[in-house]
């Protein structure tokens, strides 16, 4: 894979940083900032209906633009915006901060999707897209358990600080290792965006996206409460969170890489053999959740397979909007994070257990599989085929 890809990569390792660490500094902003813990909470939900909104916006005002500038810029207002956010006495401004800051990590993540599937050969977008999730799953792993120690340890400020910093070298890996303007169809001889839009009138576009924000929206309505299962149902002590985030993160990272070598050629294979899997794993862990080994192996095998899956549907999307090259990723990203933002709040509504959440991901996989199943022969076409409207 080209170096840029990895590049790209470690600006998401950032983003995803700051789009998952809220989930252990929301006491401590709602105590310094003298608001309730539910208000703080929606200091999450704007991050996640801004990158919904942001990727298809972003991705058209920056589609005659270079790549390597839009990213450039989507980066240098993302590290603004923490920094801006790490220094306010105001809530009203942190949450427009998050508000800001998701808008350009939509925008970010939109075209350094498109950027990724343009920089390998068409029959490779799903590595390509593995390496570049790979900086949302270390996220998971690294990013998230270690702004929960800093937070812990110098507040929740500096956890924006670090993100902030974190930015420079990524902003800096975008400006050395990519071309001012790739061999992409980012320029101004692309298609009309009145073309791109239309794109999202193929149902097998809309289906794959769909099947990739019900996967996700499980995938998240567990993640989100882990910590409720660890010091509820499994009985563990706090010390057990970041153990159990982190093997999440490791399983996702592991599904994604895997994902990313099958989703190109054999894509219908990961969702048959992954789909009934993912869809008996989450029954598995709430019924399981009280037998500590039995909770930490499937805790992995569940990010394993979420991402593993999760990651080919997205793959779809950039294969089957092919003929909407500067949009495609925008796409991707909103399914992604519609997924995100819809999952948790149907998993709270289940939270009258710790282990709720869980079943409430089963049902969505559910979902997913019915949907999916009169149409598995979409599903099963190889990307290149695809992509050439096979």
């Amino acid at each position: 894979m080209p170096l840029p890809l990895y590049l790209l990569a470690l600006a998401v390792f950032a983003m995803g940083t700051s789009e998952f660490m809220l989930a252990g500094l929301v006491p401590d902003i709602a105590a310094d900032l003298r608001v309730s813990a539910g208000s703080a909470g929606l200091l999450t939900s704007a991050f996640a209906i801004g990158m919904v909104v942001g990727a298809p916006l972003m991705a058209g005002l920056a589609r005659n633009r270079p790549g390597r500038a839009s990213l450039l810029g989507f980066v240098l207002v993302f590290a603004a915006a923490h920094v801006v956010g790490a220094v306010t006495a105001s809530f009203p401004v942190l949450l427009a901060t998050r508000a800001v800051a998701a808008l350009a990590n939509a925008g970010f993540l939109a075209v350094a999707l498109t950027t990724a599937a343009a920089l390998v050969s068409p029959d490779r977008k799903g590595r390509a897209l593995a390496v570049l999730l790979s900086g949302t799953t270390i996220a998971t792993v690294a990013g998230v358990p270690g702004g929960a120690v800093l937070g812990a340890l110098l507040g929740w400020r500096a956890v924006f600080w670090a993100v902030a910093l974190l930015c420079l070298p990524a902003a800096l890996g975008v400006l050395k290792g990519l071309p001012a303007r790739p061999a992409q169809a980012d320029t101004t001889g692309g298609p009309a965006l009145r073309a791109e839009l239309a794109q999202l009138r193929s149902p097998r576009l809309l289906l794959v996206m769909l099947l990739g924000a019900l996967v996700n929206a499980a995938t998240f309505a567990s993640f989100t409460f882990l910590a409720l299962v660890v010091t509820g149902a499994a009985g563990l002590g706090e010390r057990w969170i970041p153990v159990v985030l982190v093997l999440f993160g490791a399983g996702s990272f592991a599904g994604v890489t895997l994902a990313g070598r099958l989703s190109d050629r054999r894509p219908g294979l990961v969702v048959a053999a992954g789909g009934p899997l993912l869809l008996a794993g989450w029954p598995a862990l709430a019924l399981l959740a009280g037998e500590p080994p039995a909770l930490l192996a499937l805790v992995f095998a569940q990010g394993a397979l979420s991402f593993a899956l999760g990651g080919t549907l997205i793959t779809r999307v950039l294969y089957e909007a092919a003929g909407a090259p500067t949009m495609a990723g925008s796409y991707a990203t909103a399914a992604l994070n519609a997924g995100a933002a819809a999952g948790p709040p149907i998993a709270a509504a289940a939270l009258g257990t710790a282990t709720g959440p869980l079943w409430v991901s089963g049902l969505l996989v559910l979902a997913a599989l019915l949907v999916a199943l009169p149409f598995r022969g979409v599903l099963a076409r190889q990307g290149v085929a695809s992509s050439m409207g096979e």
